[in-house]
């Protein structure tokens, strides 16, 4: 037998090549790969020995040679292909174990230059693997380290690996490489990542999941290749393990909160923010994060933007949340916070990277791929239509109010006062319905509040419902046939009015 082994991650490469050497299999190995064997103690030939070959331009041109790769691609069960091999001398090759240079590894770097990137795109590894992949029913082939246990104690057995098996590993080989071209991919577009006509997004799973958004769902979470950061990636420093809906609501506290500048607490539950409030003190922050729907934030998410103090967690004392995320806890915080067994407590950064700037959403057939909704909106640019205008207390409120609703499902409609999220309606299919909700909620909060509108309001019934519940000023995009009569409604009331021109959907 003969078996090529050159590996990127040594991890425990000396296993299958003690497995190999005692059944007499020759090895035959490059660079690192070669030196690191020879200091276990084998004895591995040099590629350049093995093809008669010399290595060339720096080690870039190694194992592509028709003495490897005609060795690989074989078909063993062919006479004639297996004549031609024979009358070149060339060897049939049974193993090729392989992974690949740490491009991905490399190009995270803040520091990489042009030159390192490109040095460390690997050609001969991604070459092997396909060739081998290829002709799976004949070639043994091997990318995954989880995989050497077993694949070891089959070689030591002498026992034979089934057609299934072979197959397995070879899906496995090509999809090492098919997420390895798309690192490179990526890393190489300086366009927007929706400019070219083919995409592709490489994943790498983090872990499986008990199951998924139902008990009779399977579930598992995937991190970006390239990129840094977000939920995906936090660290659980405390609490039972993550399902599919807390990674889902824990991605929408920590995407909401992070949209502000302030000092904010943002409180999550089912994907909605059910209350959002800022404050120069942060444990007053969450006071009125959770006053603005305490009943909805029992058992709920909480996300900050800032270190969680002391302070703040003591008003936490006695209310139950699944999950508290932030950017770091002070140690007073965190000793607090490990007595709660139910609670998971989550250290995270922002989202940075490629493909950290996308979203995508699965459909029937196919994918829907959009940019984030991140637009950086200018006040002073919103048009106010109304007679009178806002006082600088509700342009204020106005703004906070039009910054939360982007995190909350269509059709929402949201209220605010004092950088507090005092009501809400979400993903209702009437904006009459939602703005029931959030008055609903809102209570007696809602007199003196601003209202926002992720989308126009198409009848001026809208407008008397806002009346009705105290609503003093109100901010939409504008651009209904009826925009004449919503102005008129809001003007027979003494409302303030702004139409901003960007609409903020989130279905």
């Amino acid at each position: 037998m003969n078996a090529i082994i050159s590996v990127s991650d040594k991890t425990r490469i000396d296993l299958l090549a003690n497995s190999l050497s005692n059944q007499q299999a020759n090895i035959i190995s490059t660079g690192g790969t070669y030196q690191n064997l020879k200091d276990f103690g084998f004895n591995p030939i040099q590629v350049s020995d093995f093809t008669a070959f010399p290595e060339i331009l720096g080690g870039r041109v190694k194992t592509l040679h028709p003495n490897i790769h005609a060795g690989i691609l074989a078909k063993r069960e062919d006479e004639s292909q297996m004549n031609t091999i024979r009358e070149l001398n060339i060897e049939t090759i049974d193993f090729v174990i392989v992974n690949l240079y740490p491009f991905i590894e490399t190009v995270k770097k803040d520091d990489v230059t042009l030159e390192t990137a490109l040095e460390n795109i690997d050609i001969g590894g991604p070459t092997l693997l396909r060739a081998a992949a290829k002709n799976f029913p004949n070639v043994v082939v091997i990318v995954d380290p989880s995989d050497y246990n077993w694949i070891s104690e089959r070689i030591d057995s002498g026992g034979n690996f089934s057609i299934e098996e072979r197959k397995k590993l070879a899906r496995k080989a090509f999809q090492h490489v098919a997420v390895y071209d798309t690192a490179i991919s990526n890393w190489l577009n300086d366009e927007s990542i929706l400019s070219p006509s083919e995409i592709s997004i490489g994943l790498n799973k983090i872990e499986n999941l008990r199951y998924g958004e139902n008990p009779h769902q399977t579930g598992a979470v995937y991190s970006n290749l390239l990129g840094t950061g977000g939920i995906v990636n936090s660290r659980q420093v405390h609490g039972m393990p993550m399902s599919y809906t807390n990674y889902l609501d824990a991605d929408a506290a920590w995407t909401t909160v992070n949209s502000f500048d302030q000092n904010a607490c943002v409180i999550v539950k089912h994907t909605n923010p059910c209350g959002i409030a800022l404050d120069l003190k942060q444990s007053e922050a969450f006071k009125k994060a959770f006053d603005g729907d305490s009943v909805s934030a029992y058992g709920g998410i909480v996300g900050f933007n800032n270190i969680v103090e002391l302070d703040t967690v003591n008003a936490m004392k006695g209310i139950l949340f699944d999950i508290i995320v932030a950017p770091s806890f002070s140690d007073e915080a965190m000793e607090v916070l490990q007595k709660r067994k139910r609670t998971r407590i989550l250290i995270s950064e922002k989202s940075q990277g490629i493909n950290s700037e996308i979203n995508v959403r699965t459909v029937s057939g196919g994918y829907l791929v959009q940019s984030n909704n991140e637009l950086i909106e200018d006040p002073s640019l919103w048009t106010i239509v109304s007679k009178r205008k806002p006082t600088e207390k509700e342009f204020k409120d106005l703004t906070f109010a039009w910054k939360c609703l982007k995190h909350i499902k269509s059709n929402s409609i949201v209220l605010a006062k004092d950088d507090s999220l005092t009501g809400m309606g979400a993903g209702q299919p009437n904006r009459v319905v939602s703005i029931h909700l959030a008055l609903r909620i809102a209570g007696v909060k809602s007199l003196g509040s601003c209202l926002a509108s992720d989308a126009f309001m198409p009848f001026a019934d809208n407008i008397e419902m806002a009346h009705e519940g105290g609503v003093k000023a109100i901010i939409q995009p504008g651009g209904s046939i009826r925009d004449e009569d919503v102005i008129n409604s809001v003007n027979e009331f003494d409302m303030a009015m702004l139409f901003t021109g960007t609409r903020h959907f989130t279905h």
